[in-house]
């Protein structure tokens, strides 16, 4: 047999290994049962909340952004008018971010920042200009040094290498400042990672200190300071709102109700919306936490 009839025989069991050999692409993230992708308002005069979710996650429960914001829009549902609409590592669809009153940034920080592709800090700057609240949880305020200054113009303050830190220990807050965001809000205790010793703007101006922790490490007569802050509001220079809060690594946490109405107001206060004395409503079974993180697997990695 000649070699030129072998190889042509042997073409189909090649292009077979090749296709074989080819790596599968990841499987699509599981969403939680009921959850819609960027589903519009469809009353005008709604109050449209976007929460931007990471699809990666270290562990199921840990930095598990997608269950995060699920959870978030199930609380937030329960404030009158108020719509919220998830996204998926960023808005697919142009109507995402019109009218949108507050956008909740829910993943990974440093290097892979969702800002950091294609025109999205663009993006976010004109939300900025249009006072659009800004609302930032746990890596989401860990920027590259070189974007610092931007990063602190949206929401007051920014993780920075070299000189932040990032460390877990159980916090308990038992007293909180008079603010919209605190209130109703009860005390409680969780297990957190925290990023800490954050740059602020000079001064801390247009900065309200919401929350502090400190290592159980830390010497037991030392005075918290700036680096302690974990949480704050932010009112921009023109007008808008920001909320940041650096802990938000465990999906356990939504069991306490404090911490959950704490979350709650603060992406309300940002959107303009009124909180009630007695907090947002924030009803939840923490029994039904595991349901927002049906279909994950064990662990995906960083």
């Amino acid at each position: 047999m000649s070699l030129h009839r072998l190889a042509w025989l042997a073409f189909p069991a090649v292009m077979l290994w090749l296709v074989l050999d080819v790596p599968a692409a990841d499987p699509p993230p599981a969403l939680p049962k009921g959850v819609l992708l960027e589903e519009q308002p469809k009353d005008a005069k709604q109050i449209k909340i976007v929460l931007i979710a990471g699809s990666n996650f270290f562990k199921a429960g840990e930095h598990d952004y997608i269950g995060g914001c699920a959870v978030l829009a199930d609380l937030l549902r329960q404030t009158p008018d108020v719509f919220p609409v998830l996204a998926l590592d960023w808005p697919k669809k142009a109507e995402t971010f019109a009218n949108a009153r507050a956008v909740v940034f829910l993943f990974d920080g440093g290097d892979k920042h969702a800002l950091l592709k294609e025109d999205r800090l663009a993006q976010v700057q004109k939300l900025d200009q249009g006072r659009v609240g800004i609302v930032q949880f746990h890596q989401a305020i860990d920027y590259p040094k070189d974007l610092g200054d931007r990063a602190r113009a949206l929401s007051g303050a920014a993780w920075e290498k070299g000189f932040s830190q990032r460390a877990h220990w159980v916090s308990e807050f038992k007293a909180f400042p008079d603010h919209p965001v605190c209130q109703g809000v009860k005390p409680f205790k969780i297990d957190d990672g925290w990023l800490y010793k954050l740059r602020f703007v000079a001064d801390k101006k247009g900065v309200t200190p919401l929350l502090r922790t400190v290592s159980p490490k830390a010497p037991a007569n030392a005075e918290p300071g700036d680096e302690s802050i974990v949480a704050w509001a932010y009112n921009r220079p023109d007008g808008g709102r920001s909320f940041t809060f650096t802990g938000m690594h465990l999906h356990q946490s939504f069991a306490e109700e404090g911490y959950r109405r704490f979350l709650t107001n603060g992406i309300l206060w940002s959107a303009g919306v009124d909180i009630p004395k007695s907090g947002a409503p924030v009803n939840l079974d923490a029994a039904e936490l595991p349901k927002y993180l049906e279909g994950r697997p064990a662990t995906k990695g960083k």
